[in-house]
């Protein structure tokens, strides 16, 4: 693949990311009423809507830097680690079969940004 590929599609899948994360983020922030109520079907409280909201909102804004490497990285984790809670959640509660595995289809999307983040530093590097 050509660095020029590499790169924007790096960008073209973050920025993707990066909103789906942000709206999901705003919408836990803001306590929206569909949030609440999968909150409330999971066991958990309500105020967690906020923390993670606030959470997914500062992850996207470190997805999107790319200054501070680490910080993406545990941005990326922490991504991970809700979507992995969420399938582990919606499957001990009994949820139907897509509402289990959509979290899993969102960590595979956004392994896709994270893929192309690892090859555009490889080619950044190798170039400089």
């Amino acid at each position: 693949m050509k660095p020029n590929t590499i790169k924007t599609s790096y960008w073209i899948t973050t920025v993707i990311f990066a909103l789906m994360a942000l709206m999901d983020g705003i919408g836990g922030v803001t306590r929206q009423q569909a949030g609440i109520d999968v909150m409330n079907h999971l066991g958990y409280p309500v105020y967690f809507l906020s923390i993670v909201g606030v959470a997914k909102l500062l992850g996207a804004a470190a997805i999107l830097q790319t200054r501070f490497r680490a910080i993406k990285e545990w941005a990326y984790a922490g991504f991970a680690f809700n979507f992995i809670g969420a399938f582990a959640s919606r499957a001990f509660m009994g949820d139907p079969t897509f509402e289990v595995i959509f979290p899993i289809i969102m960590l595979a999307v956004m392994f896709v940004p994270y893929y192309f983040w690892k090859k555009y530093e490889q080619v950044r590097y190798a170039i400089a």
